[in-house]
């Protein structure tokens, strides 16, 4: 494994103005989400510059822009109101959690994180889209957000009656920028920064009245020491591994993303210690945990971007803004930055999921469904056990269709058997009942594969032959179907390949047949069963 990310120097250019782009686009966006997660606005942008430095420095993609984005900061909002009275505890939370992204990567446990359902996925994206836009509803129009989605919903009804008209005149603004700012535009200004921008404008000159950051120190972070004290401990660790799954899930996801464009391939482990290496310095410093963003991403490899050098060009841009952002972004309203977000939140919804939805396998739906509802009214973390745990169940039921539709039974009077095999069942001087198993079998199949074995003939004949997977919960099966027909008196005889009989016998499965009931063809045990 390589030290470094794929720093190249041979398209510098390329990489200048792709690292100069996402950081324009980074930077409204990681104030917003500072705001958001109740750290403050200069939490985000310390989280923008750790994580997309260290990232591009040591991570897999080398494209990639990394930083604060809307899962993250939902998740992150929920650590800080559990412990806003000792925030160095919910910084060591973020750096606790970096350190196992890096203990993923180190165990190269990058390559199962993206098997994670695609129902899984859609459901927990797009519930941190929605829980984005109801926190944000409220500081739209300048009144403070509530802490919890479901506690947004029931003060929707206060909202008219709070609402400042400055501040939903800004609100208003922003989000009319970013979502109606023209194309030709967007190449030089990207629609969040000309929300920021003309929604600061507007604030200072026009609506005074609407709600602003306030003084933020004009200074570079310093240390902060860890925190976590032996009673929260269970609880502590709880929370970085939320953070460091759902972080991880989100860079890869979005490194799948740069692969489809530059037509290249990650390096998923590599991708995981960068990225963790990233937010354990994050919290160090006390800035907000980040991930792969795939819209950064996007707008730098569009931009020129094609190494590790357009991230830190990003970061290094972004360490130049925090060190005299103070003056300037304390005039930021408020409700600009909502604005921002609730486009945000609309663009993590899985609108393509859930426009086939009404066509998707119900078990699927049902799946995308159920986490949606997890993650909204409960917490991530529920919802991804969860969904996950449906998920297995459904894929279960379906992998059960598939194997069973594979077994074939047959005996005198029809089946899938040459000529030969016929004639040897049609002179048995006995009934014998063939089943013939193909392709893999699984735990999903294995108890319905053993009822559909059971016969009155009096000898049975289990053709292994086409088996090119057993798992363990299917081979014990196996075993059971043999004592069962040998508990009914019934002879059995097994045709298998060596390479099947070998993972047989190291679960000592065929210990029960007795000697010669074991052949290496179909044909072969038909004539020893028609002869007993």
């Amino acid at each position: 494994m390589r030290l470094f990310n794929d720093l190249r120097f041979d398209q510098l250019r390329g990489d200048l103005f792709g690292g100069l782009t996402a950081a324009v686009v980074a930077l409204p966006l990681a104030l917003a989400f500072g705001v958001a997660s109740g750290a403050g606005a200069m939490a985000g942008l310390y989280g923008a510059v750790a994580v997309g430095l260290f990232a591009a420095l040591f991570g897999g993609t080398p494209a990639q822009i990394s930083g604060p984005t809307g899962p993250m900061t939902v998740v992150f909002a929920a650590v800080v109101t559990l412990h806003a009275d000792n925030m160095a505890e919910a910084f060591t939370i973020v750096s606790l959690g970096g350190v196992l992204q890096m203990l993923f990567g180190a165990a190269r446990l990058g390559r199962y994180i993206k098997y994670t359902p695609a129902s899984v996925v859609s459901g927990f994206m797009t519930g941190i889209g929605v829980i984005i836009i109801l926190l944000q509803i409220a500081p739209l129009v300048g009144v403070p957000s509530e802490s919890a989605p479901l506690a947004a919903v029931a003060a929707l009804i206060e909202l008219p009656g709070r609402a400042v008209v400055d501040a939903a005149a800004v609100g208003a603004i922003a989000l009319a920028i970013v979502i109606g700012w023209p194309r030709p535009l967007r190449r030089w200004v990207p629609p969040p920064l000309a929300a920021l921008a003309i929604g600061t404008l507007a604030a200072v000159f026009v609506f005074p009245d609407a709600a602003r950051i306030g003084a933020i120190p004009q200074a570079l972070p310093g240390l902060i020491a860890p925190s976590a004290p032996l009673a929260d401990l269970p609880e502590i660790v709880a929370a970085a591994l939320t953070l460091a799954l759902l972080g991880s899930i989100d860079s890869l996801l979005t490194s799948l993303v740069a692969d489809s464009i530059t037509r290249t391939r990650h390096d998923s482990d590599r991708e995981l210690i960068g990225q963790g290496l990233g937010n354990a310095v994050a919290g160090l410093f006390g800035g907000l945990p980040g991930a792969g963003a795939t819209m950064r991403t996007v707008v730098n490899i569009r931009a020129g971007g094609v190494s590790g050098v357009s991230g830190i060009v990003h970061a290094v841009v972004l360490i130049a803004v925090a060190a005299g952002l103070g003056p300037l972004a304390a005039q930021i309203p408020l409700a600009a930055l909502a604005g921002i977000l609730l486009k945000v939140g609309w663009d993590i919804i899985d609108w393509g999921f859930l426009k086939r939805l009404h066509r998707a396998p119900r078990e699927k739906a049902a799946v995308m469904l159920l986490t949606f509802a997890l993650t909204v009214g409960v917490d991530l973390i529920t919802a991804v056990a969860v969904g996950l745990i449906a998920a297995g169940f459904a894929s279960a039921r379906q992998r059960e269709t598939e194997e069973l539709a594979r077994i074939r039974h047959a005996d005198a009077d029809g089946g899938d058997l040459s000529d030969d095999e016929r004639a040897v069942l049609a002179g048995a001087p006995r009934p014998i009942r063939v089943t013939s198993l193909a392709g893999s079998f699984s735990f999903a199949s294995a108890r319905e594969m053993q009822r559909r074995a059971d016969t009155s003939a009096d000898a049975l004949v289990l053709d292994l032959t086409g088996i090119g997977y057993a798992d363990m919960s299917a081979a014990l099966a196996l075993e059971e179907i043999i004592a069962a027909a040998h508990a009914r008196d019934q002879a059995v005889f097994v045709a298998v390949r060596d390479d099947t009989a070998a993972a047989l016998d190291r679960l000592r499965v065929l210990d029960g047949l007795p000697l010669g009931r074991r052949f290496d063809d179909r044909l072969a045990a038909l004539r020893a069963a028609a002869s007993v």
